[in-house]
């Protein structure tokens, strides 16, 4: 008996023996890292990785750092990886990473160097948090003569914030996104307009500045008071206030509306990242039929309230923060690349690229390997097929590659990388632009790793070198060994790579928090899963332990990864490990689904084709538009209304033969009747989830045609059938439970089925896909060649028996065609079409309440959407949204609920008076999903809909669908 692989502990996909130390070669042993002692502060899947690639590297003397949060806030959420890292001395604790404000900030990094020291760590690894990447940190860090296992200060100042960033692009000739990176410094200018003021300014605050920019007349005034405001920083106070900054900022957007009619213009704050502390506005100049003054200045009065946003969410909006923000020109379709870049200072090498075009709220949810030999394989294989206009579009983006790669090493050099970052950039047909510099390792990292190794070869003996497959490992071994490290030659793993972000979202992608996981099947061969250590096993027992989602982080639970020679192979593997994937417990909610659907119609419809970063709500949508209508179905009835039709069908043949109307009649009730939860088992599950509903559209979009609105099957429905099931992934398996699988007397009848066919096939000598010609074979009485008509009628007979009533599945296909699911497609030049319809902003509200209804609530009250944290203000300081006694209008903001790191400013649904504002504080306060918040008086009295009508509107719906597949 072969011995079962443990694919999450000991996966040779991304586990191995990383023991330089152990190598023949003195050269190779030189660059061992043992006695490397790092402290991880982070969380999340990277910190588990970095336990494992520590350990493998040899590292001993390595700790974890834990925010208290975690276990105060939500007591059953304690880190998964302490069963892994079982000596206490090497746990530590604060009471959060980054603190409240500016001066918990700062003393959280006095406390955590300290900790450091206090317990013999030489470095420190961040991971890919928001310290990763701050400047002030890593410069404490290296003051304190402490190791950053990262991208250094310097580095950090000239890449990491996005303003010096794209000054930097600039420098280095690399094309950027039209906007303006200085609005602080315009802002200052505004109250201190000339140099004498500005050096007025810095008098009367005792700014510490240096003396020769402020005495040389040609410094610029932009370049005088951006030096005034670096030393303000430094002082911890601020030049001008909040309010100020956001008129200015409103005045930027205004001209940039006005230079860029039809256009949406996006904030950024200078020190966000992962989809946090960005911000877009002006969605109705889009749509605008005639862009005018007073449409602008509607659109741009949203910036003030936007910048505040962006500002919290990156905790910018204290006394003496940074609170610069890029006002950039919205690049409406676009796709998002990056490129891997590491470098030791002196070089730096990109590592391909990776396509995040698939992503909603700036969260990034499927990425995909970008590589050189993948795109020339992919080309080939388009040759091969006759597509050109496919070659010509994955030409275009080989191009496109090459020039991001060399500008990102380009980039990388001159701000003297020294780790691991990634340049990412927007790409729009055959231009792309410089977006920003992560300048940390990416989530989605190992979406490269799986597509290259690094090569280190000794430069005085080509044949001494070293291997490295993990981007954590690099960064270790660079910040112990830094420029001695030579420049490593990428060498091909597998042929693409992709990547699946797992978080606690519901179906219409809205996080989630609070969910308990009390199971989670182990992973599959070919698969790697990413968790926090959620799926390591009780230590003394070997049983899955219940972890708690954390509200506290962001929405990411798990990162689940394939590799394939192409991306369509990828893609498969993908497919088979979502379905494979059993994930249960109390309050969960994931998008589990929603990417088992979405990977099926990419591999459906193209996998080579190109979604923007505006696909996923149109998507959403559109999978909104299939529940609504699926809603309408009921395949109970349906499979009851078909048996009515069957014995209508038979009293019509046998009308003259009382006895042998009789027989049939019960025959062929009797055949039904054993297909009754054979065929409505599988439907009820596809009716039942619009996400899995989507995927099984797109796989069988050419296994029918409708022909005057009626279903003509152009593939055997009972191996559609057979298909459907595995694709529920409900196929026989006789260790699992019943309610999870085909039934036993339903696979017989299956099987059978299937085994008549497959013996007709070879009768005939058709294949598989020969459907068409064996059906209007059986629809003739006369026998073809190697059959007797005696035979033949028996087998036309058989054919009529395990045929009838799979019809039912054909409804499914109507739903398709009624919601217009397959005018959502891949053009030959493999751009997405996306039917404007689904474009429209009502349409996608009504249909994300669709897939996600709000929680029940009474006629007079307002209720959370969703747990998290509640605020009554926009920011500390201003005024409350709304107050007891105040008139609210439809779509006017009523309260801010945090959620995951993301702050969500949600609207009244309709116009009315508040009567009592129902929870306490409005600073951060705990609200769980349907928890009243306000009672109101409604302006419109609420009408209910009768449950009974419903449901007669459902059947009359349900009659219908069968006319169209009932022959």
């Amino acid at each position: 008996m072969a011995k079962k692989v443990d694919y999450y502990k000991k996966n040779p996909l991304i586990h191995r023996d990383r023991r330089l130390s152990k190598s023949s070669s003195k050269w190779v042993r030189s660059f061992s890292c043992e006695d490397l002692r790092p402290l991880i502060v982070c969380r999340g899947p990277i910190r588990k990785e970095a336990m494992d690639v520590y350990e493998e590297m040899g590292i001993n003397h390595y700790g974890i750092l834990l925010s208290e949060k975690d276990s105060i806030v939500y007591p059953n959420a304690l880190a998964p990886e302490l069963r892994q890292l079982t000596d206490p001395s090497r746990v530590h604790r604060v009471p959060d990473y980054t603190g409240a404000s500016k001066e918990e900030r700062v003393e959280r990094i006095n406390q955590i160097i300290q900790i450091a020291k206090d317990n013999n760590y030489d470095s420190i690894f961040a991971g890919y948090g928001f310290m990763a990447e701050d400047e002030e940190f890593v410069a404490a860090i290296e003051k304190a003569g402490l190791n950053f296992i990262g991208p250094n200060s310097i580095t950090q100042a000239r890449a990491g914030k996005k303003d010096e960033a794209k000054r930097t692009a600039l420098e280095v000739n690399v094309s950027v996104t039209p906007g303006i990176d200085d609005v602080t410094v315009r802002t200052l200018l505004k109250k201190h307009p000339t140099r004498e003021s500005l050096l007025a300014l810095v008098k009367s605050e005792g700014l510490s500045c240096d003396e020769k920019i402020l005495g040389d007349s040609k410094v610029s005034l932009e370049s005088l008071a951006n030096h005034i405001l670096f030393a303000s920083y430094a002082k911890g106070i601020d030049l001008f206030s909040i309010d100020e900054l956001c008129a200015q900022v409103q005045v930027e957007v205004t001209e940039m509306f006005r230079k860029y009619p039809r256009s949406r213009v996006r904030l950024k704050a200078i020190g966000g990242g992962g989809g946090k502390g960005q911000r877009i506005l002006g969605a109705s100049l889009l749509v605008a039929k005639e862009v005018t003054e007073e449409a602008i200045a509607k659109a741009a009065a949203e910036a003030p309230g936007l910048v505040r946003e962006v500002l919290n969410e990156v905790k910018a909006n204290g006394v003496g923060d940074n609170k610069n923000v890029l006002v950039e020109l919205n690049i409406e379709q676009t796709r998002h690349n990056e490129i891997q870049l590491l470098g030791n200072g002196e070089w730096c090498v990109s590592l391909g690229g990776r396509d995040c075009s698939v992503q909603m709220h700036e969260q990034k949810l499927l990425e995909v390997s970008v590589t050189k030999e993948g795109l020339e394989a992919a080309i080939e294989r388009a040759r091969a097929a006759g597509n050109e206009k496919e070659v010509k579009s994955l030409q275009n983006d080989l191009a496109i590659l090459g020039r991001m790669e060399e500008e990102g090493a380009r980039f990388g050099q001159a701000v003297g990388l020294d780790s691991a970052s990634t340049f990412e950039c927007i790409v729009d047909r055959d231009r792309h632009y410089f977006m920003e510099v992560n300048t940390r390792i990416q989530v989605e990292h190992r979406v490269t790793e799986l597509c290259y190794s690094l090569k280190f070869t000794n430069p005085d003996d080509p044949n001494d070198f070293f291997v490295v497959e993990s981007l954590v490992e690099a960064m270790a071994l660079l910040a112990r060994h830094k420029k001695r490290v030579p420049k490593p030659e990428r060498i091909k793993r597998f042929g693409a790579s992709a990547e699946a972000r797992l978080n606690a979202t519901d179906a219409s992608l809205s996080p989630h928090a609070g969910g308990i996981i009390r199971y989670w099947s182990p992973p599959i061969e070919g698969e790697v899963r990413d968790d926090q250590g959620i799926c390591l096993n009780n230590p003394d027992t070997d049983v899955f332990m219940t972890y708690t989602v954390a509200g506290a982080y962001d929405s990411n639970i798990a990162l689940l990864l394939t590799k394939g020679e192409n991306r369509l192979e990828s893609y498969q593997y993908l497919s088979r490990v979502l379905r494979k994937t059993k994930l249960r417990g109390t309050n969960l909610a994931t998008n589990l689904q929603f990417h088992y659907g979405l990977v099926n119609w990419f591999i459906a419809n193209g996998v080579n084709s190109k979604p923007t970063t505006r696909f996923v709500v149109p998507y959403l949508t559109l999978v909104g538009t299939l529940k609504e209508e699926a809603n309408k179905l009921d395949p109970v009835t349906a499979f009851l209304q078909m048996k009515k039709h069957y014995a209508a069908r038979i009293g019509e043949m046998f009308a003259d033969e009382p006895e042998a109307q009789a027989a049939e009649l019960k025959n062929i009730s009797n055949i039904l009747d054993r297909k009754g939860t054979l065929l409505t088992r599988p439907m009820e599950v596809l009716l039942d989830d619009p996400h899995l509903l989507a995927g099984w559209l797109s796989l069988n979009k050419d296994n029918f045609r409708l022909e005057d609105g009626r279903v003509v099957w152009l593939r055997n429905p009972l191996v559609i059938l057979d298909e459907t099931y595995e694709y529920l992934n409900m196929s026989y398996d006789p260790k699992a439970p019943a309610a999870e699988i085909i039934w036993d007397h339903d696979n017989k009848v299956l099987q059978d089925a299937l085994a008549f066919y497959s013996e007709l096939r070879k009768r005939l000598k058709l294949g598989k896909e020969d459907f068409f010609k064996i059906n209007e074979l059986l629809q003739s009485e006369k026998a073809p060649k190697g059959f007797d008509d005696s035979t033949w009628q028996q087998v036309r007979s058989a054919h009529f028996g395990y045929e009838a009533g799979v019809e039912i599945l054909g409804t499914l296909f109507l739903i398709g065609d009624r919601t217009k699911f397959y005018d959502f497609c891949v053009d030959e030049d493999m751009d997405i079409i996306i039917p404007e319809h689904l474009n429209d902003p009502d349409l996608q509200a009504r249909m994300k309440k669709i897939l996600v209804p709000p929680p029940a609530t009474k006629a007079d009250e307002i209720v959370s959407p969703c747990g998290g944290m509640y605020y009554a203000q926009e920011a500390p300081g201003m005024p409350q949204f709304i107050k007891e006694g105040d008139h609210f209008e439809k779509g006017q903001p009523l309260f801010i609920i945090e959620v995951m790191k993301m702050f969500n400013k949600i609207t009244a649904p309709f116009s009315g008076t508040v009567d009592k504002i129902l929870i306490e504080g409005g600073e951060g306060v705990i609200v769980t999903k349907g928890q009243p918040l306000f009672k109101i008086t409604p302006d419109e009295k609420f009408v209910e809909v009768d449950p009974k009508e419903l449901e007669k509107q459902r059947r009359e719906c349900t009659i219908e669908y069968l006319k169209a597949v009932l022959s």
